[in-house]
């Protein structure tokens, strides 16, 4: 697909490939991190721009401050005359050439109810849900990992 996407009314790029994410913090585990981007902390404002599969390898995702208004049209020299945009992966709407949308944050908080803090809770849900940097405890190094083998010796100390 191709996209032009426009920030705060000035065009910050083509997107040309499979499709683009737009996430907030609280979909920055999901899609947007399985699609190449990072996760962002809950009490960070702002929004997660994601491409998906880009022509291009230096198209790499972005975050915007929480006041950015993104525009993205399909614009009229798109190759495909449709373009299906998904709304938390439920509502669908069909975008055609010459169309566009717009994406902001919503002036109105939605309250959440923390277990301890929002940080605590959070790397607990990433933690248990993503199993994140989670992997075998490398052993501490001993003298016995540095004994001195010989040119003639054949046997490696690893």
């Amino acid at each position: 697909m191709k996209l032009e996407v426009w920030v705060n009314g000035s065009q910050v790029t083509m997107v040309q490939g499979d499709g683009l994410i737009i996430a907030t913090p609280t979909g920055s585990t999901a899609y947007s991190l399985a699609a190449g981007g990072s996760m962002m902390h809950p009490s960070v404002p702002g929004i997660i721009l994601t491409p998906v599969c880009p022509h291009s390898l230096s198209f790499r995702p972005v975050v915007l401050p929480d006041s950015a208004v993104v525009t993205v049209k399909v614009p009229m020299s798109a190759r495909s005359s449709r373009v299906m945009v998904a709304v938390d992966g439920k509502d669908r709407i069909e975008l055609n050439r010459g169309d566009s949308i717009q994406v902001a944050v919503s002036p109105y908080s939605l309250p959440t109810i923390t277990k301890r803090s929002v940080t605590d809770d959070w790397f607990r849900s990433v933690n248990g849900a993503l199993q994140w940097n989670k992997r075998v405890e490398q052993k501490a190094m001993t003298t016995a990992s540095f004994q001195e083998v010989s040119p003639t010796d054949k046997r490696t100390n690893v």
